[in-house]
C-alpha cells in the first residue's frame, strides 16, 4: 500500500493498524494525519509504547497518558481513583482520536488496560470509549519485554481483546525511504519473508571483518548481550589514562518504583569515566543541547562535571538529570544521574529507532527471534556494515508467529487497499466530511483556511528573544522572568546578551544582584585571563562563582 492510500483510509475515521518495513515512511504518514485532524480543529492524543518513541512524534508515553502508568491490571477500585482525577478524565474525554506508536512494543495486557479506561472514563462501551485508534508499528522488531515470559512464548499486541473488538484495517506500506535501492533493503525483505536467499548470504558474509569506506565515522559496536556491551566498555575504558571519575544513580520516594525506575532508564546505575571515554547521551534535553542517542566524548572535568565534545563539535558541562514518575501532577518517585553511558558499544534492543551510518556487528549469541533483523536495519547502507563474526541463517531468523502473522497483514492491507481504490473522490470527501463531524471538527473551507491563519500565526510565533525582551519591563528579577518563560537563568542571561550585541537599548541595572565585591573580582579576572569566554574565568576562580553569575557580569563589560 502507498502511503496516500493509507491516508484516505484514516480521513475516512476507520481505525487503522500502519505497519511497513523499517524506513518505510510509517512516522511521515502520522505526522501528515496529524497535521490533517488539527487543521480542521480536531483533538489528536499522540502516544507510544517507549519514551524514546513518543520523542520522535512529539508525544507522550501511552501508559503515562491512559494514566494507567506501571500497573499489571486494573481492579475496579482502579478505575474509580482514575476517575476522580479531572485532569485524566479532561484529556481522555477531550480527545477525538488516539494514536500509539511502536505498539509492535507493548503488551497485549496493557492495551487491554487503555482500551478498559478509555470505555470507563469516556462512559462509552465501544472500543477504545470511541476513539478512532490509530496503532503504528512493525512487529519484526522486538516483542515486548513481559516478566516471566520465555524466549518464543511471547505474546503480541494482536492478540488481545482490544485488538479483536476494534475492526483493525491493516496499512502495510511498502515504499522504502531510509535504505533506497541499496543491497540492505533486499537483505531485509528476505528475513521479513522467512527465506534467506543464497545472494543476501553472500552479501552479508562479504561483510564479515570487512574495512569501512567511511573512514570518518568511528563505528559503535551492537551485541545481543548486556555482558558483552560491558565488557567491550570497561575494555576501552581501561586503555585510557587518567583518574577515574565515578558517579552512582540516587532514588527518591516509593522504593519498589525507583526498583522500576532504575532497570528502565538507560543511564547505569554506576557510571565510570575518564577523559577520552566515548559517551552517549541517553535523556532530552534540547536546552542544553543534546538529545537521546546524542554521541560524544569526555574531554575534561569541571569540578566534578564531566565536559563533553560532541559530535557536532559543542561542549557541554554535563548536569544529573531527573527521571520520575508522577501521578495526578504529584511525583511519587524520581531517580538521579548524569545522563551519560558508555558508547563503545550498546546492546541491539537499546539501538531500536536508531539510524547509523555506520555499525560493527557480533550476531554470533544472538538469542532471540528478530535480533538480527533490528541490528541489520538500524544501517541505512551495507558499506556501512561490519559483521565481527561470520553468521548463519539461525542469527537471522524470526519469530514464527511473526513470519505468519505478516503474511496475514500484507493481505489484509492489499484488500483494504482495493476497498478504497473503488471510491470516487466525491464518496471519499464525503467520508472524511462525516469523520470529522464525528469529532467536532470543522468542514466549511472558509473556516478550515481561517483556522489555517490561526495555526500558522501560532506556529510563527514571536521570537523567543523578544518575549525575553518583553518582560524586561515588568519583572523585578532575571529569575522572575526565567520562571515566566520556563527557561533557566542561563538561557534568559543568554537572550540578554544576544539583544545588547545587536543594538538592542535595555535598562539592565536592577538586574546586577551581585554584591559590588564579587562583581570587581570577576571583572578583574576577566580582564586577567584577556578574555571574556566563561570556561577561563571559570577555572581561574575555581569555581567560586557559577556560570550564571559570570555571564551576569559579562553583561556589563564592555
Amino acid at each position: 500500500m502507498l502511503q496516500k492510500d493509507a491516508l484516505k483510509i484514516l480521513k475516512a475515521g476507520r481505525n487503522v493498524y500502519l505497519t511497513g518495513a523499517a524506513g518505510a515512511g510509517k512516522t511521515y504518514v502520522i505526522n501528515q494525519y496529524i497535521k490533517y485532524l488539527r487543521e480542521h480543529k480536531i483533538n489528536v492524543s499522540v502516544t507510544a509504547s517507549t519514551g524514546i518513541a513518543a520523542t520522535h512524534i512529539g508525544g507522550m508515553t501511552i501508559h503515562s497518558w491512559s494514566g494507567v502508568g506501571i500497573k499489571n491490571d486494573l481492579t475496579d477500585w482502579d478505575i474509580d481513583a482514575m476517575e476522580q482525577k479531572q485532569y485524566l478524565v479532561k484529556r481522555i474525554t477531550g480527545a477525538s482520536v488516539l494514536i500509539i506508536d511502536e505498539v509492535s512494543m507493548l503488551s497485549p495486557d496493557m492495551l487491554d488496560m487503555v482500551n478498559q479506561v478509555c470505555k470507563a472514563l469516556r462512559r462509552n462501551q465501544k472500543p477504545f470509549g470511541g476513539l478512532q485508534i490509530v496503532l503504528s508499528g512493525d512487529f519484526f522488531q522486538l516483542p515486548p519485554i513481559v516478566p516471566g515470559t520465555q524466549s518464543g512464548q511471547e505474546r503480541f499486541a494482536d492478540s488481545s481483546r482490544a485488538w479483536r473488538e476494534a475492526d483493525i484495517r491493516t496499512c502495510y506500506i511498502t515504499e522504502q525511504y531510509r535504505q533506497q535501492n541499496d543491497p540492505i533493503t533486499e537483505i531485509l525483505n528476505d528475513i521479513r519473508d522467512g527465506t534467506i536467499t543464497s545472494k543476501s548470504m553472500k552479501l552479508l558474509e562479504s561483510r564479515v571483518h570487512a574495512e569501512l569506506e567511511y573512514k570518518n565515522i568511528d563505528p559503535i559496536r551492537l551485541y545481543t548481550h548486556n555482558i558483552n556491551v560491558d565488557g567491550r566498555n570497561q575494555e576501552e575504558l581501561d586503555k585510557l589514562g587518567g583518574a577515574s571519575e565515578v558517579y552512582e544513580m540516587t532514588g527518591k520516594g516509593n522504593k519498589r518504583i525507583i526498583e522500576t525506575l532504575k532497570k528502565g532508564v538507560l543511564a547505569p546505575e554506576i557510571l565510570e569515566l575518564k577523559k577520552g571515554a566515548k559517551v552517549m547521551f541517553v535523556k532530552n534535553n534540547f536546552e542544553a543541547g543534546y538529545v537521546n542517542g546524542t554521541l560524544g566524548m569526555v574531554t575534561d572535568f569541571e569540578f566534578g562535571k564531566p565536559v563533553v565534545k560532541t559530535s557536532d563539535g559543542d561542549e557541554i558541562v554535563v548536569n544529573v538529570e531527573e527521571w520520575m514518575v508522577e501521578d495526578g501532577g504529584k511525583k511519587i518517585a524520581s531517580v538521579n544521574q548524569l545522563p551519560l553511558r558508555l558508547a563503545w558499544a550498546i546492546t541491539v534492543h537499546k539501538s531500536q529507532g536508531m539510524s547509523l551510518d555506520a555499525a560493527e556487528i557480533d550476531l554470533s549469541k544472538a538469542f532471540a527471534p528478530g535480533q538480527g533483523y533490528v541490528a541489520l536495519s538500524r544501517l541505512r547502507t551495507l558499506d556501512g556494515l561490519v559483521l565481527l563474526e561470520k553468521i548463519d541463517q539461525s542469527s537471522l531468523q524470526m519469530h514464527p508467529y511473526i513470519v505468519e502473522l505478516d503474511k496475514w497483514l500484507r493481505k489484509d492491507s492489499y484488500k483494504w487497499e482495493r476497498v478504497i481504490a473503488r471510491f470516487s473522490d466525491e464518496e471519499l470527501q464525503k467520508m472524511y466530511d462525516e469523520h470529522i463531524a464525528r469529532c467536532g471538527g470543522i468542514t466549511d473551507k472558509k473556516e478550515i483556511e481561517r483556522y489555517k491563519i490561526h495555526i500558522k500565526d501560532k506556529e510563527e510565533k514571536i521570537p523567543t528573544i523578544e518575549k525575553t525582551r518583553r518582560l524586561l519591563e515588568k519583572a523585578d528579577t532575571l529569575e522572575d522572568i526565567a520562571t515566566q518563560r520556563g527557561l533557566k537563568l542561563a538561557t534568559i542571561i543568554g537572550h540578554l546578551e544576544q539583544l545588547k550585541n545587536s543594538g538592542v537599548e535595555m535598562d539592565l541595572e536592577r538586574f546586577n544582584t551581585l554584591p559590588e565585591k564579587d562583581f570587581d573580582v570577576i571583572v578583574r579576572t576577566f580582564q586577567e585571563v584577556g578574555s571574556e569566554s566563561l570556561t577561563p574565568a571559570f577555572r581561574k576562580l575555581k569555581g567560586i562563582y557559577s556560570y550564571d553569575e559570570l555571564k551576569l557580569v559579562r553583561l556589563f563589560v564592555e
